[in-house]
């Protein structure tokens, strides 16, 4: 209903130009994987090595989406879905003005995450899965999260009473157990040079 009369309003500016001007390829890096792997920290790292570079790149992260533009948002199914619909459509606007953009969400289940990757054009969606064990990450628990789903606290957390579906063919796999999060920064990093993204 909302798009019946709505007409696609073209712009002189297209995202060939703006990359040109950023001497860039712009592209996503999707960081999935469940709370607690290490998903901001190493994209937080990745954004730094890319600025160092001179690349123009910005992060959204979930839990910051989740204070302002997700904040009418639960964690039912439904509502999981449609944050990570969001993430994608603004992450595709930013790719439209030429940036790289890293998004870390949980983003649990493979249909949402391939209709997100569906968004992008051919090498413009780079999937990262960051794999961590869940007794790792609950032995973690950076936040707090586990002890408080594991006590009945919170609901529907993914991993305790909500499910995740990992990636079968991500880009790039990172094993949380066996590298650090320098390391697997590094490791998206190289991956970036040997594609041709940067």
């Amino acid at each position: 209903m909302s798009g019946t009369h709505v007409v696609w309003q073209e712009v002189t500016i297209n995202k060939a130009a703006r990359a040109a001007q950023k001497k860039q390829r712009p592209f996503v890096l999707w960081f999935t994987g469940i709370s607690g792997a290490g998903k901001s920290t190493i994209a937080n790292l990745v954004d730094e090595r890319l600025f160092e570079h001179g690349r123009h790149a910005f992060v959204l992260d979930g839990d910051n989406l989740r204070h302002r533009l997700n904040r009418d948002l639960g964690f039912s199914d439904a509502d999981r879905s449609e944050n990570v619909r969001r993430a994608s459509e603004v992450a595709r606007l930013m790719v439209d003005a030429g940036l790289i953009v890293l998004v870390t969400f949980i983003s649990p289940f493979r249909d949402v995450r391939l209709a997100a990757r569906q968004l992008f054009g051919e090498h413009e969606f780079v999937e990262i899965h960051v794999d961590t064990p869940i007794d790792v990450a609950q032995a973690r628990d950076p936040k707090g999260l586990y002890r408080q789903a594991l006590g009945g606290a919170i609901k529907q957390f993914t991993g305790i009473d909500s499910r995740y579906e990992a990636p079968e063919a991500p880009e790039i796999r990172i094993d949380t157990t066996r590298l650090t999060a320098d390391a697997s920064a590094d490791a998206v990093i190289d991956y970036l040079r040997a594609e041709g993204l940067i």
